[in-house]
């Protein structure tokens, strides 16, 4: 498979270098030169210095041959547009996004964009590992 990964923080590092292991072809992009230290010398992927909402820089990424576009930038709106374009303009069958902001995951998933929101997450177990929480309790007005 051939994964372009949007962001090199901690996340998305990550997952260039797993997914790299794996064997998949991968690609990631990022604004920030100091960012890229986060991977290993050794890594066999494709590092391309750029804004991910720029179509040339994606397609100097490769774009138009992947398998998989996730952006796991720190900017929700960086992420929603570039999945966009990487959705609409390249046609990526399968694009992933994090997203923080719940209300707006819950918008791009209804427009067919795969996307996490690690708040939502991270509240669901949180209330799982609560003993009898439930929202209708007196939390509901914080």
């Amino acid at each position: 498979m051939r994964i372009l990964v949007l962001g090199c923080g901690r996340l998305g590092a990550r997952l260039a270098m797993d997914a790299a292991a794996a064997g998949h072809e991968v690609a990631i992009i990022d604004k920030d030169p100091r960012s890229f230290s986060r991977l290993p010398g050794d890594l066999n992927a494709v590092i391309v210095l750029g804004t991910g909402i720029d179509e040339d820089v994606q397609r100097s990424a490769g774009v138009e041959t992947v398998d998989t576009f996730i952006a796991v930038t720190d900017n929700d709106n960086t992420n929603i547009m570039a999945a966009q374009i990487a959705q609409k303009v390249f046609h990526v069958e399968n694009v992933l996004l994090r997203v923080y902001d719940p209300a707006r995951a819950e918008t791009y998933q209804s427009l067919g964009l795969t996307v996490i929101c690690p708040t939502r997450l991270v509240a669901d177990v949180i209330e799982r590992e609560l003993p009898d929480f439930n929202l209708s309790s007196d939390m509901t007005g914080l």
